[in-house]
């Protein structure tokens, strides 16, 4: 049966509006959704409040634009039978919060990406808060670098020819070399760190969340301003983040 014949007209132009809403974060009006789509107004229309009244988009009162909404997300977050990945996660990450009093996060990795999924934010007053669903890249900070190093070498090599390596701060690094090397020390040592390789001023240490055979399932990390986590803190952050990645994989289990 030819893909002609099989093919629905409908679907296939609400899944276009979807991947095109993905490459564009800030959004698009219906007249600029049907320009780049080649289709006619009153379509992008239907198609949009659809989805909208579904929860997969969002629209800014203001600009008007359409945005992917954080169901889509939600439906592929990792679940092990009828215990979800976050619902494990929550308890242990609030601990670990109150322990450390800097906000926790948890990504995965999406595509050439990480993507964050669920956070707890700190206890002081100055702290990192980001929107859910915020996309990351894998070279300049520590869940980025966790999830590179959990790929196989020739995957990584792949993922790090391909991807841009942007030099955000002068500390990030940006060749494939020091990448690897770097990503040896994080499988060594079992966590990594961003020291300020992404943002100025903000320091983060992550480790990883495995499944029953080891593999990589999500990044649990804790960030926090450089003042109030040095570079001498970092081992010992390492450990209490490890300690509560562990906890969470162990609640994953079977």
């Amino acid at each position: 049966m030819s893909t002609a014949t099989t093919s629905v007209p409908a679907l296939e132009r609400g899944l276009d509006v979807l991947e095109l809403l993905n490459q564009v974060p800030e959004g698009l009006g219906i007249s600029e959704l049907a320009t780049r789509l080649s289709l006619n107004k009153n379509a992008v229309f239907r198609i949009t409040h659809t989805l909208t009244d579904r929860n997969y988009l969002e629209r800014d009162p203001v600009t008007k634009r359409f945005r992917l909404s954080t169901r889509l997300l939600s439906l592929g977050l990792p679940q092990v039978g009828d215990v979800s990945l976050v619902e494990v996660a929550l308890p242990v990450m609030r601990e670990l919060r109150d322990e450390t009093r800097e906000t926790v996060q948890l990504g995965i990795g999406v595509g050439d990406e990480g993507v964050i999924i669920e956070q707890v934010s700190g206890l002081h007053p100055l702290r990192i808060a980001v929107d859910i669903g915020l996309r990351f890249p894998l070279h300049n900070n520590a869940p980025g670098k966790v999830i590179l190093a959990s790929q196989p070498p020739r995957k990584r090599a792949a993922t790090l020819t391909r991807i841009p390596l942007t030099a955000d701060t002068s500390r990030t690094l940006t060749e494939p070399a020091a990448l690897q090397s770097e990503c040896t020390r994080v499988l060594n040592r079992g966590y990594a760190t961003d020291f300020a390789e992404a943002d100025e001023g903000i320091h983060c240490v992550a480790a990883p969340v495995t499944g029953n055979e080891g593999q990589l399932i999500a990044v649990l990390w804790v960030s926090a301003p450089a003042k109030r986590l040095p570079k001498s803190m970092f081992a010992s952050l390492g450990k209490q983040v490890m300690h509560s990645a562990a906890q969470i994989s162990g609640g994953l289990q079977p």
